[in-house]
């Protein structure tokens, strides 16, 4: 169909278009009339106040009422409870080696000014959204117009605002527990962030309890556990989060909680390492001398969001336990690099030929990584 409208002393011609709803642009109606209507209130106001829309992002209420209130007295009230964490605070070297320049003490002192309240930056989720009945941005403080589709909010908090407002609203989106559903196949900062934690709590949790009773276990993460169980498992976190119990008594096979943990890395949207590194890691695998190769590999950990970070570095000081057990689990860092190369870092596109070139690059960094915990982290 064609709409032919006169507006503004001009003739306007759009094409519309249906795929079960009309709809020209983002926008989609259940009729034509609730279509032409939601067009014409854009055209009014996009007409009649197109100079003041080009200023509603220049002087934000942002910074001073509303969600940046809200989120202070969160941050406040979450400071208040939260105990501090022992952290690793340095770490040396036995040898005079080239290795030692490359401590990343400045990460971790950036890390340590942040152990208490984990502030680790988030962009806000937005999401075009319908809003019923009048409604305001909560980013410039005015009227958003239109039928549906008027703005957008951020799944994580709840933050509502213009379409054009959320390009500006800075990275400090603090997810609200009551809209994080589940556990498994949430993003890693957006998790942590909800629990306010250094790190998931299936990560923790997994983790203390292999250390606890499993770390002889012969086969170590290349056992696989019952599927049945690791799906009750990440079920259990999903449902009742860091309460979920895995304990002994109802878990006794180790190998259940060790592939609920390699499961966890596997689901996550963003991989530990994520796809904006992981091209660069594989780069630095590929480099001959070793020195050099580590250095390289230093420096792209250093581009990994502070939570994925973190996460790596706690899960390879395990790793590492894991290893002074080889007499007993026969796990060594090779092997446990074969099991987690494709478990924290996949290619950004889709490619099995990528991923078969790349196994082992993969397996290289990861076992890597664990051989010199105490030197890259």
């Amino acid at each position: 169909f064609t709409d032919i409208c006169r507006f503004g002393n001009q003739t306007l011609n759009y094409r519309l278009f249906y795929d079960g709803k009309h709809f020209v642009g983002e926008k989609r109606f259940e009729s034509i009339h609730d279509l032409v209507t939601d067009g014409l209130i854009t055209l009014y106001i996009e007409t009649k106040a197109s100079e003041y829309i080009s200023k509603m992002t220049t002087n934000p209420i942002y910074e001073h009422i509303g969600y940046a209130t809200l989120l202070r007295e969160k941050v406040s009230r979450r400071l208040s409870r939260t105990k501090n964490e022992s952290r690793k605070a340095s770490v040396t070297s036995e040898e005079n080696t080239p290795v030692e320049k490359i401590t990343s003490l400045v990460r971790r002192a950036a890390l340590t000014q942040n152990d208490n309240h984990f502030n680790y930056e988030k962009a806000h989720n937005f999401k075009v959204h319908t809003f019923r009945g009048p409604h305001w941005c909560e980013y410039c403080a005015n009227f958003m117009w239109g039928l549906i589709a008027q703005g957008v909010r951020c799944s994580d908090c709840g933050l509502n605002v213009h379409k054009q407002c959320s390009k500006y609203v800075p990275n400090d989106c603090q997810p609200d527990l009551k809209r994080i559903k589940r556990v498994y196949c949430c993003d890693l900062t957006t998790l942590v962030k909800a629990h306010n934690t250094q790190r998931p709590m299936v990560v923790d949790s997994c983790i203390r309890e292999i250390e606890a009773r499993g770390l002889k276990s012969e086969g170590l993460y290349r056992v696989s556990g019952f599927t049945e169980h690791i799906e009750d498992v990440k079920m259990a976190f999903d449902r009742d989060g860091d309460k979920a119990d895995i304990s002994a008594s109802i878990y006794p096979d180790i190998n259940i909680i060790a592939g609920a943990l390699k499961l966890y890395f596997r689901d996550l949207p963003i991989p530990v390492i994520t796809y904006d590194t992981y091209s660069k890691f594989i780069e630095a695998a590929k480099i001959p001398n070793p020195d050099e190769r580590l250095e390289a590999i230093h420096e792209v950990l250093m581009l990994l969001p502070a939570a994925h970070y973190e996460t790596l570095r706690y899960l390879m000081i395990h790793l590492k336990k894991v290893t002074l057990h080889e007499k007993e689990n026969f796990m060594n860092a090779e092997n446990l690099g074969i099991v987690f190369g494709p478990t924290l870092m996949r290619p950004p596109e889709d490619s099995t030929l990528a991923t078969l070139n790349d196994m082992r690059y993969q397996k290289l960094i990861v076992q890597i990584l664990i051989e010199n915990e105490d030197v890259l982290f």
